[in-house]
């Protein structure tokens, strides 16, 4: 599953920040693209590349109406709008974080799968918010202007920051919409995406996991693949459906062998212009790091899942996100362990400061590179404080994350607007204090769990001797101390953190609660090593990086697209198999390969299919297409996306990636790697035939 982890599990989202982000602030681009590569930015699509490869013209209308139809899950992901009544169609595993804050114990939605039959069923979300991208603007020129050459670098840190939080805050009281100012190419384009946002979303129709992900951890990343990973959803405005201008109309026959296809989503992170010494610092460290840290995570909740049926329930979002990450991040991390990859990376760095030394003009973007390596350096010497304290892996709880966030809020809500931490910006407020007062379920048991291995992780990396580390366990065991936090926290009480939000600062600093305490010895640290980082890393990354796009422009031209930054952009490529080890791998499979598939498994779990699916074969055309691949450029953060034709018809729904796809977080190649899809005919099958919900398949063929 390619769901972008880092803005879905909590845990995930910290270790992949902390781990990889510190080495991640890349040039994000590549030269002109060939074949079907490329992560297009909507406000520069590659018109002149589709003409001449694909005889397609991308009127200006078809892509708006495109980007208007497509939706950014902010629990990491993406989706489209595909009714005019508000319909949104994503992933089951997109939509897995509100399936498993909305179950119960008598309801486990995940499970057993969940269908409205009205819209009075409709169950909404705690604390989903789905973005539309309406606009974008070019801001580069006041953002290059407020951060002068000659500036130290923590006064352009400083500067950069005010700058974009007063352009995001004059544009949200300007418009009234959500306001970010994104970085593109490094510090070579600033962009100003503004959404329009959606917080009453409504759960409306889920099918079993053991569908959705048919084949388990052992298919993920994986083709040929059986799997219906949907689930939908409902907008609402002003407790009534939304009225949605834009959305996509649904293809009956869907796709097949050779078709162009389109994928408008949401990619979370690329890497493919990083310099040879920070790709280096990737595979010799940063990823390992992060996969050993996973690997033992996955180890906890496993065995605190085996306990009960309970448990699993409780722990299956968490461990479902750590496990996927933990095999992206292995393909990922192979990638880098190719010395061709290797090879070809260095001859490009090669041959590009060859040309930078041989402009005059140019000459003056020469050192970047060795910027870049200086701020590596810097990294190492942090990375670990960084990752503990400030990215918060040392303290694995959900309480303790909104610990911090109320301690913080009340401290920059003091500071004005530019000078605050990016995500207590003014733009921002909204969607925090909708995360903060999330009335979503959290388990002591499951919180003392993490909690106990996060201390012990922090006494691991952190040694016996760190001052701060001592402080911190209280002269306990991590299972103790965690034990001991847990019980003295009420901040599961959604009240109280109203209260304490509403009452600022004062009310804070009188808090004698067990987190919150916890979080006002840490946070010292956390706030210098932050400093630290973005002064002497972020800053530096993004003026070397800046400076080497600057020459890649001047050499190669603007008909670039920049790495990902879960911003909407536009992929496109063609249906088509591949070989893998002599054997072909036809691009399709069907509904009756599914079943043939469990057989083969002797139907035993994860090769099970379930019972509704068991008792319908008998009423289901077997031969309706259920899955394909195609060439289209994604990566995580694409779950979810929709998958059109030249039409702008829905074909299809990206939910993963096969394995030889992984290595695309750094370099882009179509030799094996593909995108795998939902088939919109074997959507409407399923629903029709397995699941009796022809209101819904109606609704999304526009049959009234």
């Amino acid at each position: 599953m390619i769901k972008d982890a880092f803005a879905t599990h909590r845990f995930t989202s910290l270790l992949l920040l902390s781990l990889l982000s510190l080495a991640m602030h890349t040039l994000s681009g590549a030269d002109v693209a060939s074949a079907d590569e490329g992560m297009w930015l909507f406000n520069h699509p590659p018109k002149k590349l589709l003409k001449q490869q694909y005889q397609f013209e991308a009127t200006d209308k078809w892509l708006e109406h495109l980007q208007r139809s497509a939706v950014r899950f902010n629990s990491g992901g993406s989706g489209s709008f595909v009714s005019p009544n508000g319909l949104v169609m994503t992933n089951h595993h997109v939509g897995a974080d509100t399936l498993q804050k909305v179950s119960t114990p008598e309801k486990d939605f995940i499970n057993l799968g969940f269908q409205a039959k009205t819209q009075a069923e409709e169950i909404k979300s705690p604390d989903l918010e789905l973005n539309v991208l309406m606009s974008i603007e070019d801001v580069t020129a006041r953002v290059e202007a407020a951060v002068k050459a000659d500036m130290p670098l923590a006064d352009a840190q400083k500067a950069r920051r005010a700058v974009t939080s007063a352009i995001e805050k004059e544009s949200l009281d300007k418009t009234g919409l959500r306001s970010d100012v994104v970085t593109l190419y490094q510090g070579g384009q600033y962009h100003l995406y503004r959404y329009k946002k959606y917080t009453d979303v409504r759960l409306v129709f889920a099918p079993e996991q053991d569908v959705a992900f048919f084949g388990g951890d052992p298919d993920n990343f994986e083709y040929p693949r059986y799997d219906l990973d949907i689930c939908f959803f409902r907008v609402y405005e002003n407790d009534k459906p939304a009225k949605i201008e834009h959305y996509l109309t649904w293809s009956g026959a869907g796709c097949k062998d050779g078709d162009l296809v389109f994928v408008a989503g949401h990619p979370g992170h690329t890497d493919r212009l990083n310099t040879v010494a920070h790709l280096d610092y990737l595979r010799d460290v940063s990823v390992p790091n992060s996969l050993n840290i996973l690997r033992r995570h996955e180890v906890t909740l496993k065995g605190y899942a085996e306990r009960s049926i309970e448990n699993t329930r409780r722990a299956r979002d968490d461990f479902f996100g750590v496990q996927n990450s933990r095999k992206a991040r292995l393909g990922g991390l192979a990638g880098l362990q190719d010395p061709t990859v290797m090879k070809k990376k260095k001859q490009e760095e090669v041959e590009l400061r060859q040309k930078i030394g041989a402009d005059t003009k140019l000459k003056q973007y020469a050192s970047a590179f060795d910027e870049v390596s200086t701020a590596i350096a810097e990294t190492k010497k942090i990375r670990v404080q960084q990752i503990l304290w400030e990215s918060q892996v040392a303290f694995n709880s959900e309480l303790y994350s909104k610990a911090v966030t109320l301690l913080r809020m009340a401290e920059e809500d003091a500071k004005p607007n530019g000078e605050r931490l990016r995500e207590y910006r003014e733009s921002n407020r909204e969607s925090l204090e909708q995360s903060l007062f999330s009335d979503a379920p959290i388990f002591d048991d499951l919180e003392t769990v993490k909690l106990a291995d996060a201390l012990s992780l922090m006494l691991e990396m952190a040694g016996w001797n760190d001052e701060l580390a001592r402080k911190v366990m209280a002269g306990k065991s991590p299972n103790e101390r965690a034990a001991e936090l847990i019980a003295g926290t009420k901040l599961k009480d959604v009240d109280l953190r109203k209260q304490l939000a509403k009452g600022g600062k004062k009310a804070v600093d009188a808090s004698k609660d067990s987190m919150i305490e916890l979080a006002r010895l840490v946070d010292p640290t956390a706030r210098a090593t932050r400093k630290n980082y973005e002064e002497k890393v972020d800053e530096p990354m993004k003026q070397a990086y800046g400076k080497i796009s600057k020459a890649r422009f001047a050499i190669s031209g603007a008909d670039s697209y920049p790495d990902a930054t879960f911003t909407l952009r536009l992929a496109f490529g063609t249906v088509k198999g591949y070989t893998e080890a002599g054997k072909s791998i036809a691009p399709l499979t069907d509904i009756g390969g599914a079943y043939k598939h469990a057989e083969s498994h002797h139907n035993v779990e994860p090769f099970k299919l379930p019972e509704t699916w068991l008792k319908a074969k008998s009423k289901l055309k077997l031969d309706t297409p259920l899955n394909f691949v195609s060439t289209a450029d994604i990566i995580g953060g694409n779950s979810g996306s929709p998958v059109v034709n030249r039409q702008g018809e829905l074909v299809g729904i990206i939910f993963d990636g096969n394995i030889q796809s992984l290595v695309l977080d750094y370099v882009f190649t179509e030799e094996q790697s593909r995108a795998v899809s939902v088939h919109s005919a074997g959507i409407i099958e399923s629903l029709r035939n397995v699941y009796g919900a022809n209101h819904l398949a109606d609704e999304l063929v526009g049959k009234k």
